[in-house]
């Protein structure tokens, strides 16, 4: 076990800590491929670059970035090796008009935003991270959206004594989303607004503040656990440890035939079906103009293959019967493989194969995931990116505990397992 903590796990909880909303995470990545020399694209431009060797990146209405690395082969001839996660994970969000008052204190309305682990939110100390859209002119309108985050406790969801709720010991936790869900965040006043407190941490007049995008977060930041520093407590790993391990892989990557892409969606814990999410046009949009167009699109695939990164359940041990019993990731054990015959994960035999085999060839341990015959399974961006591109898919991730929870565990050797597995996959030149 370990008890020195790599490098590569550092940055990552420093990569988590810098971004505690999905905008938040885009810039931060368009932050490193910067300072690496990737020059930002607009889906608006005529033309891109694509000579051999350039590395660029383009967003998606701030929550959805792709960058890539041209090969020395055009796409056509060599295809792509893509990389694909998500930049967001469920959280509690305001809503929008938020300003709640009760027995005289000053409450936020919230609503959930995917499939929140609610009762770890509860008597966190929590703060607002996102962005805002204000008025910089009129006459015409001028908009401009900003990212902000307020770094301090800024409200809390307080539980209820238990001398007030007894039956909660025998019953479990069952709060009402709409009633017992609303944050405290001070005392009753006049002089309180969302819109007048937004307007003085961005130094604007309130009547300037038009919208936002506005989520809670916990402001207790990342750690190193255990006493051989074994683990990793932090939240967002499902799935900023995906984003984060895809991203220092392309940077890390040397040039290859194959063109490198990774693709780091927003929406994915909402379905994806959006406008930057996985099922939205921007995978194709992007790679048919990195093949060279539709036609070229269509050969290039043939010669590719994708990795679809979000994190897996390790074996829990207070509930080892929630596993298939030979299938149980151990946390600092390796990537996991997640195989599902219904194609709740989109690998293969073929796709499997090849990243067992590079995981093998470069020294990096690999396990199995498959869901219990009597359990749902979850999904993720990789059914839907294959099935809309035709294109080869392995579902991978580094086991956790605790996925959804407000502030999530896992080991702290295995990010950099994952992001050598990606780098190795990345310059991986063999034509299908």
């Amino acid at each position: 076990m370990p008890e020195s903590v790599p490098p590569a796990t550092h940055d990552l909880l420093a990569f988590v800590e810098d971004s505690p909303t999905p905008w938040h995470a885009v810039a931060e990545a368009q932050s490193r491929l910067d300072a690496k020399g990737y020059v930002q694209v607009h889906e608006a431009d005529a033309e891109w670059n694509l000579a051999p060797g350039t590395k660029a990146y383009v967003i998606r209405d701030g929550g959805s970035i792709v960058a890539w690395t041209m090969g020395r082969k055009a796409a056509v001839d060599a295809g792509f090796r893509i990389i694909g996660a998500h930049t967001d994970s469920p959280n509690l969000r305001l809503k929008t008009r938020p300003s709640v008052t009760k027995e005289g204190y000053a409450q936020l309305g919230l609503q959930t935003y995917g499939g929140v682990l609610l009762h770890t939110w509860f008597d966190r100390d929590l703060s607002l991270a996102g962005r805002v859209t204000v008025r910089t002119g009129s006459n015409p309108l001028t908009l401009e959206t900003r990212l902000l985050r307020i770094d301090r406790p800024l409200c809390r969801i307080p539980n209820l004594a238990i001398h007030l709720n007894r039956s909660v010991r025998t019953d479990g936790f069952k709060p009402n989303q709409q009633s017992h869900l609303p944050a405290v965040w001070g005392m009753a006043s006049d002089d309180l607004s969302v819109e007048g407190f937004l307007a003085d941490e961005l130094g604007v007049a309130t009547e300037e503040v038009l919208a936002w995008d506005m989520c809670l977060y916990d402001v207790q930041p990342p750690a190193v656990s255990g006493v051989d520093n074994a683990f990793i407590h932090c939240p967002r790993l499902d799935n900023l440890g995906s984003t984060h391990a895809a991203l220092l892989a392309l940077l890390d990557a040397d040039q290859a035939d194959t063109t490198g892409v990774v693709t780091l969606f927003d929406h994915e814990e909402i379905g994806s079906r959006t406008s930057r999410g996985a099922a939205g046009s921007l995978t194709k949009d992007v790679l048919r103009r990195l093949a060279g167009g539709t036609m070229e699109l269509a050969r290039a695939t043939g010669r590719s293959m994708m990795v679809s990164a979000d994190m897996a359940h390790g074996v829990h041990p207070n509930y080892a019967d929630k596993h298939e019993p030979e299938h149980k990731p151990m946390l600092n054990g390796g990537p996991v493989i997640k195989a599902h015959a219904d194609w709740k994960y989109a690998t293969e035999a073929e796709s499997a194969a090849a990243f067992r085999g590079l995981c093998e060839d470069h020294g990096v341990p690999v396990q199995d995931f498959v869901t219990r015959s009597d359990l749902a399974c979850g999904s993720t961006i990789g059914p839907i990116v294959s099935s809309a591109l035709g294109i080869r898919t392995v579902d991978v991730g580094n086991a956790m505990w605790s996925m959804h929870s407000i502030r999530e565990m896992a080991g702290s050797e295995d990010q950099p397992h994952m992001v050598a597995a990606m780098t190795a996959f990345l310059g991986w030149d063999q034509s299908f």
